[in-house]
């Protein structure tokens, strides 16, 4: 005979009864946090390790996911980035720069340069007239070109012809660094005492790359560390680490290029990029050392994009 079951209380009724909660794991635990704080949309890939999209609605959303991953273990990982890596072993957070944060629009009405935010495609700054995107894939946002490095790959020492002038980027501990030109006569970066700390340091890492007339024009390196030894006659531009930097030494909030120092992009994607070996060892150590610089929490992911 069947049991009749109607009056049974259900698992999260009688957990109400008996005053207990259904537990909940770390990964709904974070993600019902983040959900109840932010404004723009969250989706659950419901995998085994754990792993979502935050498209933001505005900046305030990217400061909290910051502080949320950094609380719970989770990667904070760009969304968008060609040739990514999965991340399926960990729990990660992948943050997709939309519509809201599109903005591009030039700093006056004679200026050459254009102040862009990281949700701008790539084909709205190509039809603007930024000739270091052309022939670019269109529907790229300008985040996931910056950290593309086959996108990035200009020879050493040029890393001037993307035309990238400054960029405001959130790093692990919350700090916003402004990077920008260095030099005598721009000391702006000095001005972030995070940012101050890095500098000598960098700069150390740099003194140990061999001379470009030893090693090549290639750069065989995860970050542009080249950006401190340009060539004659340009300026050295902390901005320039992030070119090909992966998602992997911090969030980017916005961006300002140059429209009359870019280059055609397609001059800085050579075929030989597909034959070039990866890092030796010493480059590796570099590259290591600079992530822990950037980002000592391990936020970001150590490895988002294949070499």
């Amino acid at each position: 005979m069947a049991t009749d079951h109607s009056d049974m209380p259900s698992p999260s009724r009688r957990a109400f009864l008996s005053g207990r909660r259904a537990q909940r794991s770390p990964w709904d635990d974070f993600l019902s946090r983040l959900r109840r704080g932010a404004d723009g949309q969250v989706f659950d890939f419901a995998t085994a390790a754990g792993s979502a999209r935050l498209v933001p609605a505005n900046m305030q959303d990217v400061y909290r996911a910051r502080s949320l991953c950094l609380e719970h273990g989770v990667t904070l990982a760009l969304d968008g980035i060609p040739a990514s890596a999965a991340l399926d072993d960990m729990p990660v957070l992948w943050v997709e720069p939309g519509a809201a944060m599109a903005r591009h629009e030039r700093l006056g009405p004679d200026d050459s340069r254009w102040f862009v935010q990281p949700g701008c495609l790539i084909g709205d700054l190509e039809a603007a007239g930024l000739p270091q995107f052309c022939d670019q894939p269109p529907h790229l946002t300008v985040a996931a070109w910056l950290a593309d490095r086959r996108a990035c790959d200009w020879d050493r020492g040029c890393t001037a012809d993307s035309g990238l002038v400054h960029a405001m980027v959130l790093l692990s501990d919350g700090t916003q660094a402004n990077l920008g030109a260095f030099g005598v006569d721009n000391r702006k970066p000095l001005d972030n005492l995070r940012v101050q700390a890095m500098i000598p340091r960098l700069f150390e890492l740099q003194a140990g790359v061999q001379d470009a007339a030893e090693d090549g024009p290639e750069w065989a390196a995860r970050y542009r560390l080249d950006a401190l030894a340009p060539a004659q006659g340009q300026t050295v531009n902390l901005a320039h680490l992030l070119l090909g930097h992966g998602g992997e030494l911090g969030w980017v909030e916005w961006l300002v290029f140059d429209q009359r120092a870019g280059r055609p992009a397609d001059r800085a994607y050579p075929a030989r990029y597909g034959n070039r070996p990866g890092p030796d060892a010493a480059a590796q150590a570099r590259d290591e050392a600079i992530r822990q610089l950037f980002d000592p929490d391990s936020l970001f992911p150590a490895h988002s994009q294949l070499f």
